[in-house]
């Protein structure tokens, strides 16, 4: 929270709403380059342009009711499903692809417990829950539109997975031995 107060709402969600912009438009200039046209790159860039403009502080300042955090859990929640289509549509991720699903999969799972604190709990005392989502949801989605503009592995996530992935396929052999 202590971002917002020094921030505000409107300009963290207008900095993280351009940030995917300018994302969707670098994708755009290499597409039409010639560069990945096979890959999720391109779509995973608008899905997250029209996500975070869909959920932007001004288009919910202008709504009839008031934006909880289940409302962010959901817009995460169906952004990554689009995600997911976008993957079947085209068979063939770029390394952000998997930035973009973790980060949203946090921020979904921080969202839901804000949401339970204050909706369902009554919270309304400021301590390290709120701080925690404050700074992590802001330093994620700046990762993630880092992740569509460099479309690297540069936290060595993939490295991460493969593995884990490769640690649970030694043990189910020991164990089948």
């Amino acid at each position: 929270m202590f971002l917002t107060e020094l921030f505000g709402f409107f300009s963290m969600s207008a900095l993280n709403t351009w940030g995917f912009m300018m994302a969707f438009f670098f994708n755009l200039f290499v597409f039409s380059l010639g560069n990945k046209r096979k890959t999720t790159l391109l779509l995973s860039s608008f899905c997250m342009l029209a996500s975070y403009t869909a959920s932007d502080y001004f288009y919910t300042w202008l709504s009839i009711y008031s934006t909880t955090y289940l409302d962010w859990v959901l817009y995460d929640f169906f952004t990554i499903l689009s995600l997911i289509c976008c993957y079947f549509l085209i068979r063939n991720t770029s390394p952000s692809f998997f930035y973009l699903i973790v980060g949203l999969s946090i921020n979904m799972i921080y969202a839901g417990l804000m949401y339970i604190d204050v909706n369902l709990y009554k919270n309304n005392e400021h301590w390290f829950l709120w701080d925690a989502y404050s700074y992590s949801v802001f330093s994620i989605d700046l990762l993630m539109i880092v992740a569509l503009i460099v479309d690297r592995d540069f936290l060595g996530l993939h490295k991460l997975k493969n593995k884990l992935f490769g640690l649970f396929k030694s043990s189910k052999l020991q164990h089948t031995i």
